[in-house]
């Protein structure tokens, strides 16, 4: 017989993000008359609410199902196939010509707004990025984290400034370039990654230190309403959650303020590893 995790709350949180993303895709696909919104939100919530199932369920790789069902999605077909730029590069290039479509929209939904319901769920369950990352052998951080966290504000910023230019400048064939810059972006994001994770023996070091998105997603991760708790009349202190967080987060402190707080990807390993399940 499979032993449930938490299997009210987790059925909850699956149907919760479910009804979310089949929300935007409907309020989307009526008010832009475009089929594609629903099709592209629908599939994406239930891929998401079918990794989260999954978890429940006790499959060990529920979370990497949904961020390659997610993630080759974005990356393969909207990115590849439609020559949509879904990096921040692209969001600075849709909000410039004042265009609210694909990135804009995308970035509106998982990274701007989204973050206040369930936080920097999108890192844990439908990065393109981190679900290659997350593949790597360095699962748990072996290593005291690094104080380079600065890094990020300084690649988001090269972003914004790298588009303004050619923004600025009425470059010819902006979409084509966009393009190009996606291709090459994302060649960047995995070969940086890599290096770091194995560098640091982290897989997550490129999340924590250099991802310029985590600009938008933390302040907004900051009032997430989905967040995972510490019944603290279980908790025995054993540290096992603290040893197997991927983000250095403190879970046994239920306080918005708590260490790396705003860095969960609702990921779950914690509520795995509790054996006083004192963590939902």
């Amino acid at each position: 017989m499979i032993k449930l995790i938490g299997t009210k709350k987790f059925i909850f949180h699956a149907t919760i993000m479910w009804l979310i993303f089949e929300t935007i895709a409907i309020t989307l696909w009526l008010t832009k008359q475009n089929l594609f919104y629903l099709f592209n939100f629908s599939y994406i919530g239930t891929a998401i609410s079918v990794g989260i199932f999954l978890f429940q369920l006790q499959y060990k790789y529920a979370r990497n199902i949904a961020q390659f069902l997610v993630g080759t999605y974005m990356l393969v077909y909207l990115g590849f196939l439609c020559n949509e730029n879904m990096q921040i590069e692209g969001f600075w290039y849709y909000l410039f010509t004042g265009v609210f479509e694909a990135a804009t929209i995308h970035y509106a939904v998982a990274k701007i707004f989204g973050p206040f319901v369930f936080g920097r769920g999108w890192c844990g369950f439908a990065c393109w990025t981190a679900m290659i990352l997350d593949l790597l052998p360095y699962k748990t951080p072996s290593n005291t984290r690094k104080n380079w966290s600065y890094i990020r504000y300084i690649t988001f910023l090269l972003s914004f400034i790298f588009v303004g230019i050619l923004f600025i400048s009425k470059i010819k064939n902006m979409e084509r370039i966009m393009f190009y810059t996606f291709l090459i972006g994302n060649c960047l994001y995995y070969i940086i990654g890599i290096i770091l994770a194995f560098a640091l023996k982290d897989n997550r070091a490129f999340c924590k230190y250099i991802c310029p998105i985590t600009v938008f997603l933390k302040p907004m991760s900051y009032f997430s309403l989905i967040r995972i708790k510490c019944d603290k009349s279980k908790c025995i202190s054993c540290g096992k959650c603290k040893k197997v967080c991927p983000m250095d987060v403190d879970m046994t402190d239920n306080t918005r303020s708590r260490k790396n707080g705003t860095e969960c990807i609702l990921c779950f390993e914690c509520v795995k590893v509790c054996p006083k399940n004192a963590l939902k």
